[in-house]
């Protein structure tokens, strides 16, 4: 199976810099590869592909206004943004207002990425000073 790189970047609605940062790859590797120029080897491509959000047909796009894409997964009852980040929920969305949706996906992951954010000063914190939380 050939994988098309810029398609597969695009499904992430990320920029090359964003997805070239993201996955470490050179810039100029990226643009070789969507350009046509050269290739990634086929496990390469593989790789980065597996690290996305699902592409089983059961997969929902929710789109906000800003242009950001977030996933929803009904069988498997998660959420996931283009990061590939993913969020188990309990409340099926069949039926939630798909410009309501969007809202609601926004906050979710805005509070997931602020806790996220935390959790890591958190631990960088603990690393520099001796101290044990009670």
């Amino acid at each position: 199976m050939l994988i098309d790189i810029k398609e597969l970047r695009d499904s992430t609605g990320m920029t090359q810099k964003e997805f070239a940062s993201r996955y470490g790859i050179p810039i100029s590797t990226l643009r070789k590869w969507e350009q046509g120029e050269s290739s990634p080897a086929p496990y390469v491509a593989a790789l980065l592909a597996r690290t996305l959000p699902d592409t089983e047909s059961s997969l929902k796009r929710i789109k906000t206004r800003d242009g950001k894409t977030y996933y929803y997964n009904p069988v498997k009852k998660e959420v996931s943004d283009v990061k590939g980040n993913r969020i188990t929920i309990q409340e099926d969305l069949e039926g939630v207002k798909e410009q309501n949706l969007a809202l609601y996906l926004e906050d979710l992951f805005e509070g997931f990425y602020r806790l996220q954010d935390k959790f890591n000063r958190d631990c960088r914190y603990d690393k520099e000073e001796d101290i044990l939380w009670s």
